[in-house]
C-alpha cells in the first residue's frame, strides 16, 4: 500500500500557478459564477470584478468591460439592488441590528441613499429588532439585574453599538417584565 502523505523536499520549494490573466469572455464567467454564489448589489459585483482584474491582469483589447458586464446582469434580473437591500436589511434586523447600523451595511454595499431610506423599518420593526438583541445577549428582563451603574452602562452601550437610539435602548433596560416590554415593541407609533 503506498504512502498516503509523500513529504517533499526542502531543496525543491513548491512553484505557485500563475493564473492566466482575464478576457472578456472570463470575465463574464467569473460575474455569473459570484451570482450563482451570493445574493448581490451592483457595486459589490462591480467591486468584486474589478479585484479580480488587479489580481490577474487583463488579456482583452481595450479597457475591460466591467461596467458593461454589470448592467447585463441588472437588465436580467441577476443582480437587483432593491431586492437585495430589503433582504439584508430583514436580516440584520433579525439578528438584533438598529436602524444605524442597517444603514452603515447597506452604504457598504453600495446600495443607494434613496434606497436605503426606502428599507428603513417602522418604529414597531425598530423595537423588535432591540427585542431580538437583548433576548439573545440576555439584557433588560430577559436576563439578571444589572449589579450597578457600571453594568447598567455597559448593557445600554450594547444596545448603542447595535445601531438603536438611545431611547429603546433605554426603555429596553427599564421593562419590568418580558410580557410589557413585548407589548411595547408591538405599539404602533410614528417614527
Amino acid at each position: 500500500m503506498p504512502p498516503r502523505f509523500t513529504p517533499r523536499s526542502a531543496s525543491s520549494p513548491r512553484e505557485r500557478r500563475v493564473p492566466r490573466p482575464l478576457d472578456a469572455q472570463r470575465l463574464n464567467e467569473l460575474a455569473l459564477a459570484y451570482l450563482a454564489r451570493f445574493s448581490t448589489s451592483a457595486a459589490k459585483l462591480d467591486g468584486y470584478l474589478r479585484r479580480k482584474l488587479r489580481e490577474r491582469g487583463w488579456e482583452g483589447d481595450g479597457d475591460a468591460p466591467v461596467a458593461a458586464i454589470v448592467e447585463r446582469c441588472v437588465a436580467a434580473g441577476y443582480v437587483d439592488d432593491a431586492v437585495f437591500a430589503r433582504a439584508k436589511a430583514g436580516s440584520l434586523r433579525r439578528r438584533g441590528y438598529g436602524d444605524r447600523r442597517v444603514d452603515q451595511s447597506l452604504n457598504a454595499a453600495g446600495i443607494a441613499a434613496d434606497l436605503r431610506e426606502e428599507v428603513r423599518g417602522s418604529l414597531s420593526e425598530a423595537r423588535q429588532a432591540a427585542l431580538a438583541l437583548a433576548r439573545k445577549r440576555r439584557l433588560g428582563p430577559y436576563g439578571p439585574p444589572p449589579a450597578d451603574r457600571a453594568a447598567r452602562e455597559k448593557q445600554i452601550a450594547v444596545l448603542l453599538r447595535a445601531g438603536h437610539k438611545l431611547d429603546i435602548a433605554r426603555q429596553v433596560l427599564e421593562a419590568g417584565t418580558v410580557a410589557g416590554l413585548e407589548a411595547w415593541a408591538e405599539e404602533e407609533e410614528e417614527y
